[in-house]
């Protein structure tokens, strides 16, 4: 018995890091902030259907979600909503263009403005929030004097991915050797 317990927490554990999402910290090091360069940092960047964004910032500035129009003219009268606690994480639950700005039109003026183009099945989206507020996640100064010059690569946290069937593989195989 304790064996078949064993066999069904492997497979489930195996299944669970085959997912395909990854957790964006949006402007890398710099967090949302007027210093980032968002346009640049997204820009290489492969968003997906079931891939989350974390805004980090202060509790004096907010990020707004707006449509093109308003992306474009960093008009927040119509939002479609806005986030100002500090942190906020958003799961992209649907393929399409998604726009953020921030609550200062100064700073959004001045770029602080973020286009994200999901991609994705249309006929699955996925069923959780769009956004829930963080609480738990540190307000520290995200501009580190020492950080290292590869420090950016660590701001986004792929779960599954490419070699999560590797590990589900692997695991299963062992799971099974040992069974037998």
């Amino acid at each position: 018995m304790v064996k078949l317990l064993l066999v069904y927490l492997l497979v489930t554990l195996s299944i669970a890091l085959t997912t395909n999402a990854t957790t964006y910290i949006v402007g890398g090091t710099s967090g949302w902030d007027i210093s980032s360069d968002l346009e640049s940092w997204a820009q290489n960047k492969v968003f997906n259907v079931g891939d989350t964004l974390v805004f980090q910032y202060s509790s004096s500035d907010s990020v707004c979600e707006v449509k093109r129009k308003s992306f474009k003219a960093c008009n927040t009268s119509n939002s479609l909503n806005t986030f100002s606690n500090g942190n906020r994480t958003v799961q992209l639950t649907q393929p399409g263009k998604r726009y953020f700005i921030s609550g200062n039109k100064l700073y959004c003026l001045g770029g602080m403005k973020l286009q994200v183009i999901v991609e994705g099945d249309a006929s699955s989206p996925i069923s959780s929030p769009e956004a829930q507020p963080e609480g738990n996640l540190p307000r520290t100064s995200l501009k580190a004097k020492n950080a290292p010059s590869d420090f950016s690569n660590s701001s986004e946290f792929s779960y599954g991915r490419r070699g999560s069937l590797l590990v589900a593989f692997l695991g299963f195989m062992a799971t099974i050797l040992w069974v037998v």
